[in-house]
């Protein structure tokens, strides 16, 4: 297992050094296109330029050109890899395929959304259509030991669609979605090198790298943003690739919470996306509307800038996953101390998220540029 860590390594660097001078191409792109968040445009969009919207394409591009040489280099010179990873490889080219079509169809989906404003309708059909054809066509189930495909096939679109809308509401602050995205993707490369599972290690390192790289032009202040072609992205990308991986393994652990493992690895975004859609309908508002109830939000208005809030909420998911990765190989005792534990920060976040200091912040010093 050891002897593959390179690889993952590799995989991450290629990403991240692409997309260096990717993300600036795309920018230009965008200004040139006209593809660009408008301030005000929304009355959730409070920032105060223009600014591009082709960080998904960046993404995209980043990630694909090391996935698609990987591949194509196993097919060339098959004899220059072991032969666990060519054999490998042949057993999950189909689904790799399907993996690199829907991620771009997520990117089409979002760009189009970007440049005329789907209606809600229109871009959740899309969602749709893209998890079906994942679940369907590319194999991806999550089976959460049941057998049945008609209670394994809704689990796995629903999983799909509803993390692809999770880190759309999450894109609310500069480099907070796609930073939350790439330590996710961290945690589910170990998870999958913990496993012995080359594929999906190397699909979330990819995954990562590539996030890193935009992270950089995506932070405060942002010169880029991700639109909802990244959102859909790494979305697609955290929902493929956690139910890719195998989390319990018998050999290895003798309690089955390991399957929990995705969640508390995401818990802060599905935190959020579930805080804020209940609050919207106790509000009688369409729940895809974009509004300032964010935890995010929640920290500007208990004093915080803007960056200190997305910096606390990176922490908070660093501390989420280094919890759940024990659950790999923790026994019934550990593992539910570590559920304890997890439950426990899911409690700390609640508390922030209804702490009393409901007044809205300055709406001319907040950019908010979440388009739901």
């Amino acid at each position: 297992m050891n002897r593959y860590l390179w690889l993952y390594a590799a995989a991450f660097a290629a990403s991240f050094l692409l997309s260096l001078p990717i993300v600036p191409l795309c920018r230009i792109l965008a200004r040139r296109t006209g593809i660009m968040d408008v301030p005000k445009s929304e009355g959730h969009k409070l920032h105060r330029e223009p600014t591009p919207l082709l960080g998904g394409v960046a993404i995209l591009i980043a990630w694909l050109i090391p996935i698609l040489g990987g591949a194509a280099a196993l097919l060339i010179a098959p004899d220059r890899f072991p032969e666990e990873i060519v054999g490998g490889f042949r057993n999950i080219s189909g689904q790799l395929s399907a993996i690199c079509l829907c991620a771009v169809a997520s990117v089409v989906l979002g760009v189009i959304d970007d440049k005329h404003a789907m209606r809600a309708s229109f871009k959740f059909a899309g969602q749709f259509l893209i998890a079906f054809a994942m679940v369907f066509f590319g194999g991806l189930r999550i089976s959460l030991f049941l057998s049945s495909p008609f209670l394994t096939i809704p689990i796995s679109v629903f999983w799909i669609v509803f993390i692809m809308n999770a880190m759309n509401f999450f894109d609310n602050m500069d480099g907070l979605s796609v930073g939350t995205a790439a330590i996710a993707f961290v945690f589910f490369t170990v998870t999958a090198w913990g496993g012995g599972q080359f594929f999906a290690a190397a699909l979330a390192a990819c995954s990562a790298g590539a996030c890193c790289g935009f992270w950089l032009y995506n932070r405060a202040p942002a010169s880029i943003f991700m639109g909802d072609a990244g959102s859909h992205l790494v979305g697609f990308l955290l929902a493929a690739v956690s139910a890719r991986v195998t989390y319990y393994n018998p050999e290895i652990s003798s309690a089955k919470f390991s399957v929990l493992i995705p969640i508390f690895i995401l818990a802060v975004p599905i935190f959020d996306a579930f805080a804020v859609v209940l609050i919207r309908l106790h509000d009688h508002k369409p729940f895809y509307v974009g509004d300032h109830n964010h935890i995010s939000h929640r920290f500007v208005r208990m004093g915080l800038t803007r960056p200190q809030a997305v910096r606390i909420i990176h922490l908070l998911s660093v501390v989420a996953g280094l919890g759940a990765v024990p659950l790999l190989w923790g026994d019934v005792r550990t593992c539910c101390v570590l559920l304890v534990q997890g439950l426990v920060i899911l409690l700390l976040l609640t508390l922030l998220q209804f702490q009393g200091n409901n007044k809205q912040p300055d709406l001319e010093e907040t950019p908010h540029h979440e388009k739901n």
